[in-house]
Order: structure tokens, then C-alpha cells, then sequence
């Protein structure tokens, strides 16, 4: 609420009126998740790259070959070849290089009794892991904030309402992103293997390909994991779960996706039509502008709850896509959060000790969440 006191609560009131509604000024907007993933399973009616869709926003900053603002052949292509790059045990190695000093700070901290901002921390591990991906490695903490909160600023110019970017807007998000694109093309021409550029060269991918692909990284790859944390661990105190995901290491992943389900990273989604189709009753033709409502529909299943839930399960993580457009990311993602969950929960009892809500971002966050070791199992 605190970060989109209007769009929120619209788009609750949208889903009195039914699953699938034509909203003038914002399109075909769909509030059933079976619905939302029928549009996403059909790539050939429902595209990324036509009038309405992220091809409109992200092209003239990325390119126009990023998975974002592709679908066919060509976006098959593409995600082949990076698919490999992004398995469960690449990137456990990567948040294990990466992270390992960063968390030996943080575990230091909280055994001292230290108050830890987990929003700044998020921050910095999040940069750190994108640095290393896009061929950046070992810059500083200060450099990590800089370039998360150069990120941000580019995400939040996005809205319900925005089609497209507008020329200044185009030239802020140019600013930040061509230099990161410079240093992905630098690692992509070195050729190191070792790296995720030079993996690119390795399998065929053009320069321009690689320079998009690090800019979409950039711009997806650190708000997820940055803004998740800080939130699975108020969802977990505050609904007295921190102590039992500590004791049982089967539950944390569980937690992991019913807090993403309620927080929704992805809290909407667009596609544009590009032949006659129903959804759910309503009539659709090309240039019409379909916008997901992922948060409602993820939503639609009740508050924060760590328990099994046929229904909860059926969703395959809608807030990550579904089909083709599935994010590719999701395994980095995942890596990332369990090995700071990890490192939290072995100090666990937490408590928290001041919390902020953020505002004008995108992804609904915490500006500040201070943290510490509890001193006794009643602080919890």
C-alpha cells in the first residue's frame, strides 16, 4: 500500500468485476490465474513484443534482442542458448564466490548483537552477484547501492497506465545502462569461460545480444532478491514462523514461494494481442493491451500462511511467469535467497527492531528492516 497507495487498491476493486475486464485507459486486465496462465501459454496470440507490451517500454534502453521483448523462434533461440548458464548449480556456485565474505560479515554482525539493516545488506549481495554475472566483479558496497538504486529509479518509472518511455525517460535509463553494457561487452570480448560474457561468446551470442542481456539482468536481477528477503523475514516473525523454518530446514522453501506468492516480485504483467481471441468471455483484437494482474491473482488465495495448500500449489509460481517466458533467473534468484536465509535462520531467535515501509518503487519493499540476535526466546 505504502509504495502504490492508488494502483493497489484498483486493482483490487478491477477483480469485483470479474475474472477478465475491459478497463478504459489500461486494457484487458486479468484477475484469474488460470486465466493469466492461459494468456501466457499462448505466445503467438498474446506477445512481448507488439503495441502495449514490455517490447514498448524495454527496447529502445535494451535492444531489441533480450528474452523481455521476444517471442517465437527467435526467443526460443535465445533462451537455448542461455538456459545453461542459469541451472541450480551454476548459480549455487556463483552465490557461493560471491556471497561467501559478505555472509561471513553478516554472521559476525548478528553474533556481536549488532543491529543489521536487511534492506542495505539485500542491497549490497544482490549488486555483488549481478557485478560478478555481467563481468563486474570485486567493486565495493558503495558502488553496489549506486548502482541498485540506479536500477530502481529506472524500474519506477514504470506504471499501471505506461506504455512507453518517454524521451527523457529513455535517455535517464540510456545513462545507467550503457556503461554496464560496456563493461558486459569488455568481459564478452575477453572470452573467459568462467565468466557469464564469455560463456555468451562461447555459445554464439552476438555482442549486442550479450550487452542486452547484461542491461535486463541489471534491471530484473537485483530487485527480486533485494526486496524478497527483507519481507519473507517480517512475514516470518511477524506470523511467529522464524523459529520453526530455523528448526526445519524442509520448510524453507516452501516459505520461500508463499512469500513470494504474497509479495508477487512480478505484480503485474503485459502482453499485447496480436489476432482475435476470448479470454474468459471477453472479446480481444489485435493492439489491444491485456495487463495481468499477478498480485490479485496470487493474492486471490489468502494472506501469508506456511502450510500445504493444493491451491497455493497449482499456481507453479505464476509471479515468475509461466511457459516459454518463465523467468530464466528464477534459479539465481533462488540461490541467492536461501544462502542469506540460511545464515539468518542459524542465528535465529530474531528480532526486529525498527521497520519502514518504501515509497515510488515498483515492487513493493521495506525501506529499512533493522534486525538482531534476540537476547531471549520471549523477544521473539
Amino acid at each position: 500500500m505504502s509504495a502504490h497507495p492508488f494502483a493497489y487498491p484498483l486493482l483490487r476493486a478491477l477483480a469485483r468485476f470479474g475474472d477478465v475486464v475491459r478497463v478504459p485507459g489500461l486494457g484487458v486486465v486479468v484477475n484469474d490465474a488460470s486465466a493469466a496462465r492461459d494468456v501466457l501459454l499462448d505466445g503467438e496470440t498474446f506477445r512481448k513484443d507488439g503495441p502495449g507490451s514490455p517490447g514498448d517500454l524495454w527496447t529502445p534502453i535494451l535492444g531489441p534482442s533480450v528474452l523481455l521483448n521476444m517471442e517465437g523462434d527467435a526467443h526460443r533461440a535465445l533462451r537455448r542458448k542461455l538456459a545453461d548458464l542459469f541451472t541450480p548449480s551454476s548459480t549455487a556456485e556463483i552465490c557461493a564466490r560471491v556471497l561467501a565474505e559478505p555472509l561471513r560479515d553478516l554472521s559476525a554482525r548478528l553474533d556481536k548483537g549488532e543491529e543489521i539493516d536487511l534492506v542495505d545488506v539485500m542491497r549490497v549481495m544482490a549488486g555483488g552477484v549481478i557485478c560478478e554475472v555481467i563481468g563486474l566483479p570485486d567493486i565495493d558496497e558503495h558502488a553496489c547501492r549506486e548502482m541498485f538504486e540506479a536500477g530502481e529509479r529506472i524500474v519506477s518509472m514504470v506504471g499501471l497506465r505506461t506504455r512507453t518511455l518517454s524521451p527523457a525517460q529513455v535517455a535517464v535509463a540510456r545513462e545507467v545502462l550503457d556503461p554496464i553494457g560496456e563493461v558486459a561487452a569488455r568481459s564478452f570480448h575477453a572470452g573467459d569461460e568462467t565468466t557469464v560474457m564469455g560463456r555468451m561468446r562461447a555459445l554464439g551470442l552476438s555482442e549486442g545480444e550479450a550487452r542486452g542481456a547484461a542491461g535486463a539482468f541489471f534491471l530484473t536481477g537485483t530487485e527480486t532478491v533485494a526486496t524478497l528477503v527483507p519481507r519473507l523475514v517480517a512475514l516470518l516473525h511477524d506470523h511467529g514462523e522464524l523459529a520453526r523454518v530455523a528448526a526445519d530446514p524442509a520448510l524453507l522453501d516452501p516459505a520461500i514461494d508463499e512469500a513470494m506468492r504474497v509479495t508477487t516480485p512480478t505484480p503485474v504483467m503485459l502482453r499485447s494481442v496480436h489476432a482475435e481471441a476470448d479470454i474468459r468471455g471477453v472479446h480481444v483484437r489485435p493492439g489491444d493491451r491485456v495487463l495481468i494482474a499477478t498480485h490479485t491473482c496470487c493474492r486471490s488465495l489468502g494472506p501469508f500462511a506456511l502450510d500445504s495448500d493444493p491451491a497455493k500449489t497449482a499456481l507453479r509460481r505464476l509471479w515468475f511467469g509461466a511457459g516459454p517466458h518463465f523467468c530464466l533467473g528464477y534459479p539465481l534468484a533462488h540461490a541467492e535467497i536461501r544462502a542469506v536465509m540460511w545464515t539468518l535462520l542459524d542465528h535465529a531467535p530474531l528480532e526486529i527492531v525498527s521497520r519502514r515501509a518504501a515509497r515510488g518503487v515498483l515492487i513493493p519493499t521495506y525501506a529499512s528492516l533493522k534486525v538482531r540476535r534476540a537476547t531471549s526466546e520471549g523477544q521473539v
